[in-house]
């Protein structure tokens, strides 16, 4: 025979001998161990999973093909899920929910860091690849919805439920035929790039860690601690401002006197930060340098949670944003801030709720349509003392019709159908306009006569509603119409009858609670726990799957 022809035969036949055994072993790897592990009772694994019936179809349609491993050992996919299980933790998820600490287990060289898987006997194969695959089905689940139901958690979580047709299943079997684990575990993230910048400050948060834990506390701050004044915790808040980069080592002749350089460095860190820079040390400062970064992880998880809760939006398009724990209200377009105002907030006992409504008209001169808990609790009271409470705080009674009445031929406290309100004018309660976004929650936002209030940094003082500073610019830019001018918009607050505007569109307003969040350049803020939300999240974000798991 032809020495050419005798080659290429030679070649295909060598190709189809290898390409026999390639499958051969890859066939005779797991495929057998893994259908007997998962024909039978549950046991192991599959006992112990959520998603014990998602695994079994998902073998048994790929004839018990494994997916995480490879002659034995972690494939370059095995390899790169389990890291994903340990960049969990950039998420504000914990690795140890995924089977982390099991998967380790199985290590061969469990003492270092980069993790090798040799020598395995077959049950330790079965159960490493279906420890993995039990942690993708969790993993993607709680990237998707969060690891904690808000509707068990928070009251005041009043968001409809994230609608999710998500497929896990799916999922794994892209992985499977190919895909890259971290693209498809990123696909369920957020559509905010609030998100991606958090995970980033999450991770460098871990980073400054490792520098330092930070868990060694000072002095307690009781009342303030101003300039030029000695306290024995300056050294140690000295040392936590030149750890945060806001202040340099310098020497100093008097390590607790608080010098006129380490006031210029409290300024910096507490504008970055969202306080008022006055340079004076009070509780509100000294709580937030005693963090260590190990507090600001757990807070920025807490935080990351409540973005994985959030149902889907469009956060491109014109909206009204509120963050009740930055105390601030930003009119966003296209993903750019063309507005910015202060805002009062609910007290502690009246807490603002978070939730998202269509903003569809505003009320220039409005009257206070007093609600019937406010006249109980405050205004009845009032008028019993002083029966002319009602005329010195220019306020009225009307019928159900709306049609004012005397208030002295009406009992309030045992009549019913009446209702008391406020007339417009500069000691209207809610001042000169409001904000209307119709919602079962009776909450809107409006201008105040109390316009001081605005200079506080706590500012959580209101019955529940938003109080925004500069009402008229929020009008005008809402409007966004050339007729309503400067002089217009004025004219329209100081009548002695309420007008009605309605907006040419609607536009979303978004209530949240965010005491964590980055912004573009990855800096991270944090703003205290005013309502105290986050411990109760922070204890079920961090406990074992429980009855606060999503189904």
């Amino acid at each position: 025979m032809n020495k050419k022809i005798i080659v290429p035969i030679s070649a295909v036949l060598l190709l189809a001998v290898g390409l026999i055994w390639f499958f051969n072993q890859r066939r005779s790897d797991l495929t057998d161990e893994l259908q007997a592990n998962l024909s039978g009772e549950k046991t192991g694994v599959l006992a112990n999973s959520n998603y014990s019936e998602e695994i079994q179809s998902f073998y048994a349609g790929r004839e018990y093909m494994e997916v995480w491993l490879f002659n034995g050992t972690l494939s370059k996919t095995g390899k790169e899920m389990l890291a994903q299980i340990e960049n969990s933790k950039y998420d504000g998820l914990q690795p140890e929910d995924y089977n982390l600490a099991k998967i380790y287990e199985l290590s061969s060289n469990q003492e270092k860091e980069n993790k090798k898987f040799r020598n395995l006997s077959s049950e330790e194969k079965v159960n490493l690849e279906l420890l993995l695959t039990d942690s993708f089905f969790n993993l993607a689940h709680d990237l998707e919805k969060g690891k904690v139901n808000p509707s068990s958690l928070d009251p005041n979580w009043k968001f409809e439920e994230k609608e999710t047709d998500v497929n896990y299943t799916g999922l794994l079997e892209k992985v499977a035929n190919g895909s890259s684990v971290e693209k498809t575990l990123a696909s369920l993230y957020p559509n905010s790039d609030l998100y991606a910048h958090g995970r980033e400050a999450i991770e460098e948060l871990y980073k400054i860690q490792k520098n330092d834990t930070l868990t060694w506390d000072f002095a307690k701050v009781d009342g303030a601690i101003k300039v030029g004044e000695k306290h024995e915790a300056i050294p140690a808040l000295r040392k936590r401002l030149i750890f945060w980069d806001v202040l340099k080592p310098y020497e100093t002749s008097d390590p607790s006197l608080f010098d006129s350089t380490m006031f210029a460095g409290l300024q910096k860190y507490q504008e970055s930060n969202g306080m008022n820079p006055d340079g004076v040390i009070g509780s509100l400062v000294a709580e937030s340098l005693n963090n260590s970064p190990q507090n600001l992880i757990d807070i920025a998880s807490i935080n990351m949670e409540r973005l994985r809760w959030m149902p889907k939006m469009d956060w491109n398009q014109e909206m009204v944003l509120v963050n009740i724990a930055n105390y601030q209200l930003d009119y966003m377009n296209n993903s750019d801030t063309a507005f910015t105002a202060k805002v009062i907030v609910g007290k502690e006992y009246n807490e603002s709720p978070t939730f998202t409504a269509p903003m569809s008209y505003i009320v220039f001169s409005p009257y206070w349509n007093i609600p019937e808990s406010i006249t109980n609790d405050e205004i009845i009271p009032s008028v019993q003392k002083n029966p002319n409470y009602l005329s010195q705080k220019n306020m009225e009674v009307v019928d159900g019709s709306g049609e004012v009445v005397k208030a002295s031929q009406v009992n309030l406290s045992k009549e019913t159908g009446y209702r008391v309100r406020q007339k417009p004018g500069g000691d209207n309660s809610l001042g000169l306009v409001k904000f209307m976004f119709p919602n079962d929650y009776n909450i809107y936002i409006h201008d105040t006569p109390a316009r001081s209030l605005f200079d506080r940094e706590t500012r959580a003082l209101s019955h529940g509603c938003i109080r925004i500073q500069n009402p008229d610019q929020f009008a005008k830019i809402l409007l966004n119409d050339k007729s309503w001018d400067d002089e217009k918009i004025q004219k329209a607050m100081n009548q002695t009858n309420e007008e009605v505007v309605k907006l040419d569109r609607e536009i979303p307003v978004v209530l949240v609670y965010m005491t964590f969040w980055a912004d573009k350049k990855g800096k991270a803020n944090f703003r205290s726990d005013v309502y105290e939300r986050d411990q109760s999240l922070l204890k079920a974000l961090r406990s074992k799957k429980s009855s606060l798991d999503q189904a």
